[in-house]
């Protein structure tokens, strides 16, 4: 791992209560030595899931001032991770971010968050997933879920449980649209198990990871896991043990929410074992 601390750009809205989006990527990154600059696209007073009566306030309009002021500092980045964009525009504006912002060995690492359980977000249409598909062919990175990555490759959902074969075609159409790595979250085969898998084109190797599935909905996970994997990368660890220690904690993190019995509308609590995830932690 090289000595010099990694930096990365974030680029993600902010619940003001529960733990998604901004408030995992921070302490995530930040605990695995990760420099995290922030954008924020927009704060509201709860994620949305499972809530009704939050706030909304967009920060569309204050992205690219904030851009623009970072490129007189000469700041160098090696990372730009993206998460939840709120609309068409937004995804346009972060376009322009990482012609910006990116440098020769920048990584370029985008969430596609647009839809679970088989289902586009109300607040989205296709038009939105074309502009996505679009994005994605900048990234070096993409961590879509089952249900993002047919949305991505214009194919109708299908319902689980999946073969290898099928996680390995669509990892591979997925790489065809440019990324590099394709790591794929939600997959799950016969049995209590649930996971990702990633693919690498350089390396022409897919790796997988699974962890026993809990019952419930948990918000946040995704980010969690998404946070946890770029951190692993940026401290030059192999995919494959980056991905395991990525399902690994999300899926511990999981566990401790489902068997505390709090409320899972405010997310996954991992800060009790946020110190496991610094570079001289447990996980790798």
């Amino acid at each position: 791992m090289s000595s010099k601390q990694k930096r990365a750009i974030a680029i993600h809205d902010i619940s003001c209560a529960g733990r998604c989006s901004l408030t995992v990527a921070l302490p995530v990154l930040s605990v695995q030595g990760v420099e995290t600059n922030v954008i924020p696209t927009a704060i509201l007073s709860t994620q949305t899931g499972g809530f009704e009566g939050y706030t909304y306030r967009d920060l569309t309009e204050d992205i690219l001032p904030i851009v623009r002021h970072w490129t007189t500092m000469n700041r160098v980045c090696d990372a730009i991770y993206t998460g939840f964009l709120g609309s068409f525009r937004q995804l346009e504006i972060v376009s322009n971010v990482i012609d910006q912002m990116q440098g020769a060995k920048t990584l370029v690492y985008i969430d596609p968050v647009m839809g679970d359980g088989g289902r586009l977000y109300s607040t989205f249409d296709m038009d939105f997933v074309a502009g996505m598909r679009a994005l994605c062919q900048k990234a070096h990175v993409i961590t879509p879920n089952i249900t993002e990555a047919f949305l991505l490759l214009g194919r109708p959902y299908q319902e689980g449980p999946y073969t290898l074969e099928l996680i390995e075609e669509l990892l591979l159409s997925l790489s065809a649209l440019g990324p590099e790595t394709v790591v794929l979250t939600g997959i799950y085969a016969e049995g209590e198990r649930l996971g990702a898998a990633a693919y690498q084109r350089a390396q022409n190797k897919i790796y997988t990871a699974f962890a026993p599935a809990y019952k419930g909905t948990y918000h946040g996970a995704g980010d969690l896991f998404a946070s946890v994997l770029l951190g692993k990368m940026l401290q030059e660890i192999p995919m494959e043990d980056a991905l395991s220690a990525a399902v690994s904690f999300t899926a511990k993190c999981i566990q401790r929410t489902g068997e505390s019995g709090v409320d899972t509308r405010f997310g996954l609590e991992f800060e009790t074992f946020l110190g496991e995830l610094a570079p001289n932690g447990s996980l790798v």
